[in-house]
């Protein structure tokens, strides 16, 4: 895996994306599950995927699922959530951070490109929308992950989409 600055994994994807359409996997990293979401083939609108349970024995299971999702869903690059309002080494940054270095140990994920993303709040604005719903507890954790993973890659497409020098260059 390769980490690459947020723009410049748009600006490439821009590139790459006049002879085929790659996607990009927004990740929302958790102690127990890592939530998903995709973007559409123009990368301007995250979509939920799914939740995937996360536990340190089975990173090269999911490395084996992320392999899959890339070659069924043409994706280019992961857009990790990461809490840069906090200190860089709160307990959640650092589990982010060893997240993705267990995923590149497996190799399984080589050439991928990754970036980080600002996931202030995601979890938090989800929850607040599903309370009144008053759904059992384990069905809302697996929604909160997903549409997390939709906050985070929709507010890294938003911004790459408004920002006029990523689609001149």
């Amino acid at each position: 895996m390769k980490y690459m600055k947020p723009f410049n994994l748009f600006h490439d994807l821009l590139k790459t994306n006049a002879l085929k359409q790659g996607r990009l996997l927004g990740l929302d990293v958790g102690d127990k599950y890592v939530g998903l979401a995709v973007s559409d083939i123009d990368n301007k609108i995250a979509s939920p995927l799914s939740v995937l349970l996360r536990k340190k024995t089975n990173i090269d299971l999911m490395a084996i699922d992320f392999q899959s999702l890339i070659s069924e869903l043409s994706l280019e690059g992961f857009i990790f959530g990461y809490p840069f309002d906090r200190q860089r080494n709160s307990p959640y940054a650092v589990q982010v951070k060893v997240f993705v270095d267990d995923l590149c140990k497996t190799g399984k994920l080589e050439g991928l490109r990754y970036t980080f993303w600002d996931e202030c709040f995601t979890s938090k604005n989800v929850e607040l929308l599903l309370k009144p719903l008053n759904l059992h507890p384990v069905q809302s954790k697996t929604i909160i992950d997903k549409f997390a993973a939709v906050g985070i890659l929709q507010g890294y497409l938003d911004y790459a989409n408004r920002n006029p020098k990523l689609s001149t260059e």
